[in-house]
């Protein structure tokens, strides 16, 4: 399972999740983990119900919703209440299905955060190349390696470049620059691109 994470909203995240899992060459589950942000449905193109919390110890395969225009993507809307517990149930059923798996991670360093990074095998770190959210990031990744969801990559977004010094900071490679577009933004041919190379680099292996 491999969490989508960076330390800032709006960041781009949610379009990282689902632009990632529709370029996979393999099923996977795309599931929302932020209730605060509840994005990832909107997105899609799916309903609202049911919700990552509705797996309870049911197959991820007869509770997610098929991508309407995404073959072998399903997607788990984000819960509707905060029910700690409950999330963490739902996210290590999902780890332990055998199902390939990309979970959009709420922002910030607290426990909301932390969940699905305990749960996941690998986090993707995703942040714009502002300073602030440079900093947040550096953070998520210091608290995926904490839980033993280490940094694969980071994905940066609104930009075409990929600086050393990102580098340095986050102590991982850049995998992918997403170049800046408009709404919607998975539908432009530069951004689904690059999404597509981020999806042959990383690999199935990672998931």
């Amino acid at each position: 399972m491999l969490a989508i994470a960076g330390g800032k909203g709006g960041v781009g995240k949610t379009t990282t999740a689902l632009g990632l899992s529709t370029a996979l060459d393999t099923p996977v589950v795309a599931a929302d983990a932020d209730p605060d942000m509840p994005d990832l449905h909107a997105l899609a193109g799916v309903d609202r119900e049911p919700t990552l919390t509705s797996l309870d110890d049911r197959d991820p395969a007869t509770v997610a919703q098929s991508h309407p225009e995404a073959a072998g993507v399903t997607v788990l809307p984000a819960p509707r209440v905060h029910d700690a517990e409950r999330l963490d149930r739902s996210l290590d059923r999902l780890a332990r299905s055998g199902r390939r798996a990309v979970v959009d991670c709420p922002a910030g360093a607290g426990p909301d955060a932390a969940a699905p990074l305990r749960a996941a095998d690998a986090t993707l770190l995703v942040t714009t190349l502002c300073a602030p959210a440079l900093r947040d990031a550096a953070k998520t990744a210091a608290m995926a390696r904490t839980l033993d969801a280490a940094p694969c990559g980071v994905v940066l977004t609104r930009t075409r470049s990929a600086p050393d010094a990102v580098v340095d900071l986050l102590d991982c490679p850049v995998v992918a620059s997403i170049p800046p577009a408009d709404a919607p933004i998975l539908a432009d041919e530069a951004v689904s691109a690059a999404y597509h190379r981020l999806a042959a680099r990383l690999g199935e292996d990672i998931l």
